[in-house]
């Protein structure tokens, strides 16, 4: 049902009501202040509307209030975000995913942004469209991509993102174009960001935890100052307080899933934590954890546990562009350095003994 109009100011006859939700309609105008007397609202929801203007001042007022989402940026019609990438044009495109591909595009003021379009025929989609797009209109944090918009149309679905003109962390670690690595410190702001990114989705984000179940390094994009932010929340779901849930379909990537995902489908804040630990060690060792190297029992953490021991060195494990040379004058310090985000990695262990 696509409902048009304004909000009717009458709803504030229904002095009980406790949840109030409008979202993926075509109301416009502004909302009424008689929704200030509704003093039993816990929740809101009227994103993804036409609405217009500033979030009211009478919100305030609503002392049970525990979230709400007035998401008041205009849906985009198909045929703008189509002009913005030339008709997405090949030469527009950044990237494709299990559910569709990412364009970039210019918009009539001459930003820059990324269009993910979903492929509808694929099995999911619809439902991965939902997910993005709810979590991401509820959400605001410095290390994750923001929405700007969307389009949302029987025959076609369509997220307008902030776009990352640095690329992807994977693209840094593994592209052969790249003028220089990395560095240390470089890495480190990166990691740093994406801890911080889901510290937010686990524990800050309102009364519910958001899992984001698919962090790599992949989805981990870098704007023009390298500072690092979470994207693709396509198959994130959210939990209640020191919740997990099972699902019988598992959508996330192989090498990087926690094993009671992977295997029972068990989804939980420590699954992210779990991805978390092979994005740092891989992001120091420029080794996937898919690699051909790893085969029967040896796995990425097992061959860094391994550099770890007193006989061994964590220096034929890291990446060798970060140490330098013996003789240069910060190896040592470096090497310890290394050998500590090694060390922190290692303890993000699975949920379960599986």
């Amino acid at each position: 049902m696509d409902l048009t109009g304004t909000i009717p100011p009458h709803l504030d006859n229904l002095s009980f009501l406790v949840k109030l939700h409008f979202r993926n309609n075509s109301f416009h105008g502004t909302l009424p202040q008689e929704l200030a007397r509704l003093r039993g609202l816990q929740l809101i929801n009227f994103g993804f509307n036409n609405f217009m203007g500033t979030i009211p001042v009478w919100f305030g007022s609503l002392s049970k209030l525990q979230a709400f989402n007035i998401f008041a940026i205009r849906r985009a019609p198909t045929t703008n975000y189509l002009r913005a990438t030339n008709r997405f044009h090949e030469s527009n495109l950044l990237g494709t995913g299990g559910f569709g591909s990412v364009y970039k595009g210019t918009i009539s003021d001459g930003i820059d942004v990324a269009v993910k379009v979903f492929n509808l025929q694929i099995e999911g989609a619809f439902k991965s469209f939902d997910s993005e797009s709810d979590v991401l209109s509820n959400i605001r944090h410095r290390n994750l991509i923001k929405i700007i918009s969307c389009c949302s149309q029987p025959d076609f679905k369509a997220l307008v993102l902030q776009y990352m003109p640095n690329g992807s962390l994977e693209k840094w670690l593994y592209s052969q174009n790249q003028n220089s690595p990395l560095n240390i410190l470089q890495r480190l702001n990166i990691v740093t960001d994406v801890a911080s990114a889901l510290e937010y989705l686990h524990h800050d984000h309102g009364p519910n935890h958001v899992v984001h179940c698919d962090v790599k390094p992949g989805n981990i994009l870098l704007d023009d100052d390298m500072v690092a932010h979470v994207a693709d929340l396509g198959i994130a779901r959210l939990l209640g307080e020191g919740d997990s849930m099972t699902q019988t379909m598992t959508l996330a990537t192989i090498g990087y899933m926690a094993p009671e995902f992977g295997m029972e489908g068990i989804i939980s804040t420590r699954g992210d934590v779990y991805s978390f630990g092979i994005v740092l060690m891989e992001t120091f060792t420029r080794r996937k954890p898919t690699d051909e190297m790893f085969v029967g029992e040896m796995n990425l953490k097992q061959w860094i546990a391994n550099s770890l021991l007193p006989d061994a060195a964590i220096i034929e494990v890291v990446d060798a562009d970060l140490l330098g040379t013996e003789e240069d004058g910060d190896f040592v310090s470096r090497r310890d350095c290394l050998s500590s985000i090694m060390r922190l990695a290692l303890t993000s262990k699975p949920a379960t003994s599986c």
